[in-house]
């Protein structure tokens, strides 16, 4: 059985409405690079590694060295939400609820917008001049579930294959995981050392930023791997781009045919794609 607004009406209820727990908003979205792009598809452009070409003899002609190029593709994506507020409820209620209504249309929207990232990080990328090649995350981006959660040797080798990669040490870096994952990684000895651990997270209840990476909760559905392991996930922040068409944009207006009813609607567009395989790594953790 689904509650409406009726629930709030003042003879069964105070006059406060209280937010149920929830995610309030995007986690993610200052985690990667964000485009504001036109059109349902956009295309991102990638220069590689080029080759300096020694050079052999005096007056030698000129060498043609050929800069790899690509591209990613992405697709928005097209969000809504919207509810009815009778003009009978806010009389019967002592607060007016279409604020509480469109927080938790923005928190919706946020949540929403983590699950695109997310599905984009381990995702099959499209690359090509029209995006006509799927690009999977290969295995070697992948660090196995070795029967065990989140450890620190599962941390040495994300940040090794990072590295390996000669992925930029100047900037940011996130690894995303759920709450489960920052318990086993707490009760580890070496986190728990300050000889280990700087900033102190136990101090603080939390792990915040350990080798290198910021550390993000999130218990998005889209962190497993296959059956009831889990995934989490490092990467670089540029490695991932958001595409916004259209960013969170709220309407709060009367409906004349809902017998003038205020409606709350949201409405959203966004896609996001992996921008190179290198910046990012999947890390298996067992449930």
């Amino acid at each position: 059985m689904s509650f409406q607004i009726t629930t709030a009406f003042v003879q069964n209820f105070s006059s406060n409405v209280q937010m149920l727990v929830q995610q309030k908003g995007s986690r993610f979205r200052e985690a990667v690079r964000s485009e504001a792009v036109t059109g349902d598809t956009a295309y991102f452009d990638q220069i590689g590694a080029a080759t300096a070409v020694k050079r052999s003899s005096r007056h030698a002609d000129t060498p043609f060295t050929e800069t790899p190029h690509s591209r990613r593709q992405v697709t928005l994506e097209d969000y809504e939400y919207s509810d009815l507020i009778d003009r009978q409820d806010r009389v019967r209620t002592l607060s007016d609820p279409t604020s509480f209504y469109a927080q938790a249309a923005a928190f919706a929207m946020g949540r929403a917008t983590d699950d695109v990232i997310v599905a984009a990080a381990n995702g099959t990328a499209k690359t090509g001049k029209s995006g006509q090649s799927p690009v999977a995350l290969p295995g070697g981006q992948k660090v196995p579930v070795n029967a065990s959660g989140l450890t620190l040797a599962k941390l040495l080798a994300t940040k090794e294959i990072l590295d390996a990669a000669e992925n930029d040490p100047d900037e940011p870096r996130f690894l995303a995981c759920p709450a489960k994952d920052i318990t086993v990684l707490l009760n580890t000895t070496e986190v728990k050392s300050a000889d280990y651990n700087t900033v102190k997270a136990l101090v603080a209840g939390q792990i915040d930023s350990f080798l290198g990476f910021r550390f993000i909760r999130s218990q998005r559905t889209g962190l497993v791997v296959g059956g009831s392991d889990r995934a989490c996930l490092a990467w670089r922040q540029s490695a991932i781009t958001l595409a916004i068409g259209q960013a969170p944009t709220a309407r709060i207006t009367e409906r004349s045919d809902k017998s003038y009813a205020t409606q709350v609607y949201y409405s959203m567009s966004v896609g996001a794609t992996r921008m190179e395989e290198e910046g990012v790594v999947e890390i298996a953790t067992q449930a």
